[in-house]
């Protein structure tokens, strides 16, 4: 009888699997003793930036100006006169055409005065003074109110600015300008590092307009000060600047 056997040895099953798997080491992976570098391959991106820029028209006016009472012997006595000059100016500014929703009170106040004599602060009285500012829808019409309200009894002119009411349009057009030149840019880049442009990754925005241009006290004051009647100067408008700045970053491929 032969009593040779032949004996069949098999790994277990969760043997083979753990050969199979990959042991992350150093960096890399191993399988069947064998390391494999793993590397992070991120992608290429390039950012470029484009200005644009338009014109806008004002088609508003605000303009400052009031009354300033001087030392007066009581403090009812300054408000009393104050109240008195600024409803013949209220009115006198509604009656060139402006409505009572674009007149606001811009200031008011009420100080002592006082005089210094051997070193000593003595009061003297008390100072008022309050000024409007108010909007002009027609820019025809600014010298013509701020006439008006000097020769009601206006002595304080703060200055004259011109605005545009809705400035999202001009600010469109100086953006379209601004993103058409960033992505000439972006092309001509891609092109000398000889790749191609793949998905827009951002957009930033900046810029503003050029400060709205103003007149100050020094070329109104004259007309507030004259004893006698003012006349309309011209008080053009002209034009304001918007800029616009973008940002664009891109993939490269």
């Amino acid at each position: 009888m032969d009593d040779s056997r032949t004996i069949s040895v098999q790994p277990p099953l969760w043997m083979s699997v753990a050969v199979l798997l990959a042991v992350a080491i150093g960096g890399g992976f191993y399988v069947y003793g064998k390391k494999i570098e793993v590397k992070d391959v991120a992608p290429t991106l390039i950012s470029v930036t484009g200005e644009g820029k338009a014109n806008a028209t004002p088609d508003i006016a605000e303009l400052t100006f009031g009354i300033q009472i001087q030392r007066q012997p009581t403090a009812k006595a300054a408000m009393d006169q104050l109240g008195k000059g600024m409803t013949a100016v209220f009115e006198a500014v509604k009656k060139a055409g402006i409505e009572e929703k674009d007149i606001s009170t811009a200031g008011l106040s009420l100080n002592p005065a006082y005089d210094w004599n051997e070193g000593r602060q003595i009061m003297r009285g008390f100072d008022a003074s309050q000024s409007l500012r108010v909007k002009v829808r027609d820019l025809d019409a600014v010298s013509d109110v701020l006439a008006a309200a000097t020769n009601a009894g206006a002595n304080q002119a703060g200055g004259v600015s011109f605005i545009v009411d809705e400035p999202e349009k001009s600010r469109a057009e100086a953006r379209q300008e601004a993103i058409t030149l960033a992505q000439q840019k972006a092309q001509t880049l891609a092109k000398q590092l000889g790749m191609s442009l793949g998905e827009l990754k951002s957009f930033n925005e900046g810029g503003g307009y050029v400060p709205p241009i103003m007149y100050g006290r020094d070329a109104t004051a004259a007309m507030a000060e004259k004893s006698m009647d003012v006349t309309a100067t011209p008080l053009p408008a002209g034009e304001q600047e918007v800029n616009v700045q973008v940002t664009l970053t891109y993939e490269l491929r």
